[in-house]
This record gives C-alpha cells, structure tokens and sequence, in this order.
C-alpha cells in the first residue's frame, strides 16, 4: 500500500480546481497497485504513476461532498453513527472522531456480533456499567473480598478494553462509517445483513457496493484518512447545530 510519503509527482492533469487541492496534499489520489484493483473501481482511476494507480479527485470531491450532506441529516434527526477503522492507519483519526462527535466508535479489533448479536453485546456493555458503577461507589468493597476484586479488577479491564468506544451503545446504529471496508469486513458484512447504510472510505481493493455512501481515496494515508473524517465531522456537527 502507497501513502502520501512514499512518491511525490506533480498534479496529474485533471487533479486541479476548487476542493481538489486538499485532496491532494493528503496524498489522497494514490490507488493500488493494478493488480490489486477491484473490477467495481475502474470507473474511478484516472491514470497511473509507475504501477500506482490514481484515483480521480474530481469524483473523490463529489463522494466526499454526499457524505458530508448524509451526516449532516443524520445530525439534525439525532441519529446514531458508529465509526470504524481497526487498521493502525485509521485507529487514531477513528478514535478522535468518535470523542469529538459523541458517537459510539471502533479504533481496535472488531467484536464479532457487534451488530448482528447485538444482545449478547449490549449485556457487555451492562455488565460493564454495573460493575464500574459499584467499583466506583466503593460497594464492591463490602461484598466481595480482596481477592475477588482483584479478579473483578481484571474483568473490568478486559471489558473497557473491548468496548472502548461502544459503552454508551443501547442500541444498533443508524448507519456507520467504515475505514477500509476490505480490511474491517467482518463490520462491513454485519451492517449489510443488518441493512445499515454504510459510508466507506475506502481504497481501489474494495468493492464500491459495500458502501451506500463511496468515499474512494487513499485508505493507507493516514493524512487522507484523517482529512475525511474530520470534514465529515465538521458536517455532523454542522447538522446538530441546524
């Protein structure tokens, strides 16, 4: 996979105007490799730098700009979005997103059973407040000895550290933003079967019907990554405010 910092070139022709220019600063315009390459994404390769392909931006702007306007309406109707992006590219941007918008988020290991074993989930995410809720109250103390708080301790780590970003979940989500729908497909097949709508930023090596809402880009930039979850933030928090 190809970031921003592997190749530099100049603008191909066709990769200038309004919008396009942040687009490519991140790095946004690398592809894959043609081998590689989903048959769903020939329509949008504009050209290629050695054996890198090259997305065309003009189609990645018009993506990004659906997206934006998606968020925005699922903001003001308060609706919920769950963010996901396991890969160490995206983890950190997913992460910031989901604090920043209060929204319920993945930046690790997907749990299988997320979406489609949402009740086995949800007694989790239970257990995990009531068990915090008594460590914290200081009620565990007068129950349960000291070495079965030790093993409750424990329990309560192993628990936050899967359910990082989902604790506040009580229910599925509305729709969901998926980092790399190839690398996170097991996410990507469940909010299928679930018939949640999908918005991808995702990479030539995915298959462009996975996501109701493409955003095709560099997947493997973490600058790009970065650029469209923040816009796509900044339009969720456009929405609220409407």
């Amino acid at each position: 996979m190809i970031s921003s910092g592997d190749m530099t070139e100049t603008t191909t022709p066709g990769q200038t105007g309004a919008g396009i220019e942040r687009l490519f600063a991140a790095g946004a315009h690398f592809a894959q490799v043609k081998s590689r390459r989903h048959p769903s994404m020939r329509a949008y390769v504009l050209g290629a730098k050695g054996s890198v392909e090259i997305f065309d931006l003009v189609k990645t702007d018009e993506q990004l700009i659906a997206a934006k306007n998606v968020m925005s309406a699922l903001a003001r109707d308060g609706k919920t979005v769950m963010i996901v992006g396991g890969k160490r590219e995206a983890s950190d941007a997913v992460r910031a997103m989901g604090k920043r918008i209060a929204q319920p988020f993945v930046a690790g290991r997907w749990l299988g059973g997320t979406i489609s074993n949402f009740s086995e989930i949800k007694k989790r995410i239970d257990r995990l407040a009531d068990l915090s809720a008594k460590r914290e109250s200081g009620e565990l103390g007068k129950i349960y000895t000291k070495l079965e708080r030790i093993h409750i301790d424990r329990e309560i780590d192993r628990l936050e550290e899967r359910l990082e970003g989902i604790k506040t979940l009580s229910r599925k989500p509305d729709a969901m933003i998926i980092v790399d729908t190839k690398h996170d497909a097991h996410a990507t097949k469940e909010a299928k079967q679930a018939g949640i709508p999908v918005i991808a930023v995702m990479s030539s090596d995915c298959d462009i019907k996975d996501a109701a809402y493409p955003i095709v880009t560099n997947d493997a930039s973490r600058a790009a990554i970065t650029l469209m979850l923040n816009e796509l933030a900044d339009a969720f928090e456009a929405g609220q405010k409407a």
